[in-house]
């Protein structure tokens, strides 16, 4: 049941908690140990991905393993960790490439794979580090290669034929016209937002309307980590977004959403899912050979601001990159055109 005292962000970190405790109360009784001694530095979301991750190497080692076939997963002690090999490990990674769970074949690229490593190392670290196992074989494996994937995003032209046919409905099903008069205002705000900020759709959701300040053109945000920050907006943006708040203050909420900036049809603050729904339904008529999400919007506000100013910094602080390098590996392609473009700036003799 929700708090309706809380805000979305700790409603959400409330929820993760929730779900945690149930995952760790099938796996072995050491866990809990571990996910309280990394509580402190580490988010609820991430400690939620670990507990998966760990639940599938459990699952397997008893699936694998002929000693622990007949145990239950509960009932695993700490020992069980320093019965597990290298060659265990590298095993367990082969067996993520395909596998099958509750009737469902389910594929693991290399980045799953680095990932479920991650998670591993994390809890071997916390136990060795402790001196209560005697070995780490995930610190022996090396993390799979990552092939890096061309930046998908949307170009100039599409951009702008995106947000005209939010306006106008064009390509739209009947279906998806019986709703379009309503949610169209609420559309372009919510797409002229993202894609005039870069916020990440998490941040775009837990928006509430006293956020938003007109006099100064910005948007206070909680980022990845807890940290709150200001995010500056333009023109096009606080146009769409006064727009929307005619609409939306004639809206009476549900309990719970009183406060939140954008709401659905059923009156409840919008959710992450339904925003990636709505991006999906426009963006596929715009482009049926690029997958654009969310966070495809951020990667086209990234690589507008970094061919506009060539502040590799600048975009790395407005995106909320911790460390300048995750964006500089995300933008390379583009600083190799421009490095490319200085080639013939400079001129060492005028020709006659």
């Amino acid at each position: 049941m929700a708090n309706n005292n809380l805000s979305y962000h700790d409603e959400i970190m409330r929820e993760n908690i929730m779900k945690l405790r149930e995952i760790t109360a099938k796996l072995p009784p050491f866990c809990k140990t571990y996910f309280r001694g990394i509580e402190e530095y580490t988010s609820s979301r991430t400690r939620l991905s670990y507990a998966y991750d760990i639940r599938l190497f459990f699952e397997f080692l008893k699936e694998k393993n002929p000693s622990l076939k007949n145990k239950e997963i509960t009932e695993f002690d700490l020992s069980v960790l320093d019965m597990v090999k290298r060659e265990d490990i590298e095993e367990y990674l082969e067996y993520l490439t395909l596998y099958e769970k509750n009737d469902k074949e389910i594929t693991n690229d290399e980045r799953g794979k680095a990932r479920k490593l991650s998670s591993l190392r994390s809890m071997y670290k916390y136990f060795y580090t402790s001196e209560l196992i005697s070995t780490n074989p995930p610190s022996l494996v090396a993390t799979p290669k990552i092939h890096q994937k061309e930046i998908i995003r949307l170009e100039p032209d599409e951009v702008a034929t995106l947000l005209d046919m939010v306006e106008d409905g064009e390509k739209l099903t009947k279906s998806q016209l019986k709703y379009h008069n309503k949610t169209k205002v609420r559309d372009v705000a919510l797409l002229t937002l993202l894609l005039g900020t870069g916020i990440r759709v998490s941040e775009c959701v837990g928006l509430n309307i006293n956020n938003v300040d007109f006099k100064t053109n910005g948007i206070l945000i909680r980022r990845k980590g807890g940290k709150e920050t200001t995010v500056y907006f333009g023109d096009e943006v606080r146009d769409a977004l006064l727009d929307y708040l005619e609409i939306r203050t004639h809206i009476i909420p549900e309990s719970g959403s009183e406060d939140a900036l954008f709401l659905s049809l059923q009156n409840k603050r919008l959710c992450v899912r339904s925003v990636e729904n709505l991006v999906k339904k426009y963006a596929s008529n715009v482009t049926s050979l690029k997958k654009i999400t969310p966070h495809k919007l951020r990667s086209t506000y990234g690589t507008s601001l970094y061919r506009e100013t060539g502040d590799i910094y600048l975009v790395a602080d407005v995106l909320g990159h911790k460390d300048v390098n995750t964006t500089r590996k995300h933008y390379a392609a583009i600083e190799d055109e421009r490095k490319r473009s200085a080639a013939n700036v400079v001129k060492l003799r005028s020709k006659e």
